[in-house]
């Protein structure tokens, strides 16, 4: 009986402690968002992207990918404001466990099974430009679906840095219908090599 109660105490007392620091994480992050409008633009540019690819009329889509062209600039811009300022985040802070599932310090006991957010963020940034800048001239329709897979990917980071991966993973699916693994196929190959290798998955 006794040991079920240490039992019980060690597992409440584990669970108030993540709670903690994910409380904790998600207020850091919220903190550096709440100075752009990187969220609103992510979904202005998802719905119109879909209302684009919806619409048959080339002459009808024209003013509709116009429109969507300044808000990617928009979002690149703000969001590598974003990361720049991400960057004087303490790196005990800034570390993300890569662990499947949260567990409580994960990060600062255990930092080769880690990986460092402000890097990650730096390298969304460039990533999120390059894809905006479209420097390989993929037609609009491809142009959208690898911003798109960028920006699921950075999102991924986030919810990742603030939970867990497997939380992340989970909220993915739910909100894009889309999965980790399909979002990595789909961003571009130089995001794809890099952020393999820095969070090692």
């Amino acid at each position: 009986m006794e040991l079920s109660v240490l039992l019980l105490i060690l597992v409440m007392g584990g669970y108030w402690v993540k709670s903690r620091e994910q409380a904790r994480r998600v207020t850091l992050l919220g903190r550096f968002l709440a100075q752009f409008q990187i969220e609103k633009l992510m979904e202005s540019l998802t719905q119109g992207y879909l209302r684009a690819l919806g619409e048959n009329d080339p002459e009808r889509q024209a003013p509709i990918w116009n429109t969507l062209a300044a808000q990617e600039t928009e979002l690149a811009e703000q969001f590598n404001r974003f990361a720049t300022a991400f960057a004087a985040t303490s790196q005990a802070d800034a570390r993300v466990s890569t662990w499947p599932v949260a567990m409580p310090y994960a990060s600062r006991l255990f930092p080769k099974a880690s990986f460092d957010l402000r890097q990650a963020l730096a390298l969304h940034a460039r990533a999120i430009a390059d894809a905006v800048r479209n420097r390989h001239g993929l037609s609009a329709r491809d142009k959208a679906y690898t911003v798109s897979a960028e920006l699921f990917l950075m999102q991924h980071t986030c919810h990742w840095f603030c939970r867990s991966r497997a939380v992340a993973s989970a909220r993915l699916l739910a909100r894009h219908r889309t999965s980790y693994a399909q979002v990595l196929a789909s961003v571009a190959p130089a995001t794809r090599q890099a952020y393999q290798a820095l969070v090692r998955s």
